[in-house]
């Protein structure tokens, strides 16, 4: 199977983001992971409080965005499979499509002989084209991700919006 590439720099270069996803594209999903930080210091109440100002909230939001990276992806990962398991139809056929391409990719090019009929390839990939689309259609798949992505941004922001950075953070900042 062929690696998909996504062009990142179409998007990272009109949002002034250069340098920002240069280290997703290069780890691994175990490396991704390996510095999650602990739930304790993820949801520490003692940090949170409002920003004074505009500076103090992108310093926040920058700091926080690097610095939670891995918690933010888990998260991310979480509302997903909630959004899943709230929209079981959409569910379904994406194990609907995901088992028939598997199944059909079994047949490794061989006709299907049901005994009453032989379906091709081609016949089971349409057949499984025309019921999957008008379910997908039906299941609204949009919906679900405009959902994603505003409850994603929401909590991710807010987070990193409201969660003050620690203060040796601050003071190895200021350091001359």
């Amino acid at each position: 199977m062929a690696r998909m590439n996504i062009p990142l720099e179409a998007l990272t270069s009109r949002l002034n983001l250069q340098g920002r996803f240069d280290s997703v594209r290069s780890q691994s999903i175990a490396n991704r992971f390996a510095n999650l930080k602990p739930v304790g210091e993820f949801l520490d109440i003692k940090r949170i409080g409002r920003p004074a100002n505009i500076g103090e909230l992108q310093t926040r939001v920058n700091y926080n965005l690097s610095y939670f990276s891995s918690n933010y992806a888990v998260l991310f990962v979480m509302l997903s499979i909630y959004s899943l398991l709230t929209n079981l139809l959409l569910f379904f056929v994406i194990l609907l499509v995901v088992g028939g391409m598997f199944g059909i990719g079994k047949l490794q090019g061989a006709d299907l002989d049901m005994g009453f009929a032989r379906f091709t390839s081609s016949q089971l990939y349409t057949g499984l084209l025309i019921v999957s689309v008008p379910l997908g259609l039906w299941a609204s798949p949009i919906a679900t991700v405009l959902w994603l992505v505003g409850a994603t941004a929401v909590s991710i922001l807010g987070h990193a919006s409201l969660m003050d950075r620690p203060i040796e953070a601050s003071f190895s900042e200021e350091a001359v």
